[in-house]
């Protein structure tokens, strides 16, 4: 390092390069040599001519290609990370569309269930969850059709799994498709959502379904204790292959409107004799809550859970990454029917691409932690992938 000096005159320091500092007599400082900038070739008339910033770090060079942004990319996201939901009914032949969710159908149970999924295999989706459409006639309050083990959802499982042995069939263990109250327990008729009781009748239906072939349970009710419970009756029954993947930080949410429909499973009106709640916010979290999901984290790992699921998807991105930082499980999400709606009303509207804005959502789950993700766009999003991919080998 150099030094100038005097006794009588302040310092101060001036830069002369990045590795070396000079400090002078005030008097000696030199004005700063004037630099002569060149238009740049092929910019807008009028844009500002610049010396160029001195600038230790420029991260956009990192960001400059295809080829670098590829190379460099955190976050990947394919079809193996899909779990598919598949309405099923039994009502006719025939696929019902579901008119809040554009280009999702209620599956004929038979040959339509088959030929959905063989789709969906072939574009590398390997897993489903089921969720069955419980004819009226069948519903009771106690919702005793979730075990008859030849109601729909066993059938559906069997069928599933005689026609693609190695296919991951997933399902839903709750009482709201099986319940004349639409309530994912039973309803006293006080109207409180009893937990226990609740609970035995799960264990039951995830029994149930672990003996149709299931290769994964999901209790997405939020009753306390039941994936210690589960685990205890299906380890009892010799089921101990099967998993259990949780509802763990399932959210009182006002995005599951179309699912609702799809199933005829929302929360029916009271009558003079018994209360109905007219929403699920008693055992469902409050969407205000952030470090109660670690509870129910916690608890649930500690009860045997394999899988730990959030839901809904986009705007819980910070819970996903919460229970991703607070467990070494597998996290899942449901990108939910409100969700996929509000994508598929804007895309209709020419508001936004559609197939950016679908990849974009499933990328940022991906980013956040999530390891699976439960989607009804997973074929569409599965063939913009294919496309893609064909296109850059073409390229």
């Amino acid at each position: 390092m150099l030094l100038k000096q005097s006794s009588s005159k302040a310092v101060v320091p001036t830069r002369t390069s990045r590795s070396s500092l000079v400090v002078c007599n005030v008097s000696s400082v030199e004005k700063p040599t004037t630099v002569t900038v060149k238009p740049k070739a092929g910019v807008p008339e009028g844009t500002p001519v610049v010396p160029p910033q001195d600038l230790p770090s420029r991260p956009r060079r990192n960001r400059r290609s295809e080829t670098f942004r590829s190379a460099m990319r955190e976050s990947f996201v394919s079809p193996s990370n899909f779990i598919l939901p598949i309405f099923v009914h039994e009502d006719s032949d025939k696929n019902v569309p579901i008119s809040s969710m554009p280009g999702v159908f209620r599956l004929a149970y038979g040959k339509k269930v088959v030929d959905a999924v063989a789709e969906a295999r072939s574009l590398g989706i390997n897993q489903v969850v089921i969720f069955p459409k419980t004819p009226e006639h069948l519903k009771t309050s106690c919702g005793k059709e979730a075990f008859n083990n030849n109601g729909l959802s066993q059938r559906t499982i069997r069928l599933l799994k005689d026609s693609f042995p190695d296919l991951e069939v997933y399902t839903d263990v709750a009482l709201d498709p099986y319940n004349t109250d639409g309530h994912d327990g039973i309803v006293r008729d006080d109207g409180v959502i009893l937990n226990d009781e609740t609970v035995e009748f799960l264990c039951r239906q995830a029994v149930s379904q672990a003996e149709a072939g299931a290769d994964v349970v999901s209790p997405s009710d939020m009753m306390d204790g039941r994936v210690a419970a589960i685990r205890r009756a299906l380890d009892r029954e010799g089921h101990t292959h099967v998993s259990i993947m949780s509802y763990t930080a399932k959210y009182a949410s006002a995005y599951y409107g179309p699912f609702r429909d799809a199933l005829a499973s929302a929360p029916k009106p009271g009558q003079a004799h018994r209360i109905i709640p007219p929403n699920k916010k008693t055992y469902q979290m409050d969407p205000a809550n952030y470090r109660e999901a670690l509870r129910e984290c916690r608890t649930d790992e500690a009860e045997g859970a394999d899988i730990m699921m959030v839901k809904p998807g986009m705007p819980y991105l910070d819970v996903i990454r919460l229970l991703k930082d607070n467990s070494t499980l597998p996290i899942a999400v449901y990108q939910v029917s409100g969700e996929y709606a509000l994508l598929k009303a804007a895309a209709e509207r020419g508001w936004v691409n559609e197939k950016d804005a679908v990849l974009e959502a499933l990328m940022c789950f991906r980013r956040a932690g999530a390891d699976l993700i439960l989607t009804y766009y997973g074929v569409e999003a599965a063939k913009w992938m294919a496309g893609d991919a064909l296109l850059r080998t073409r390229n």
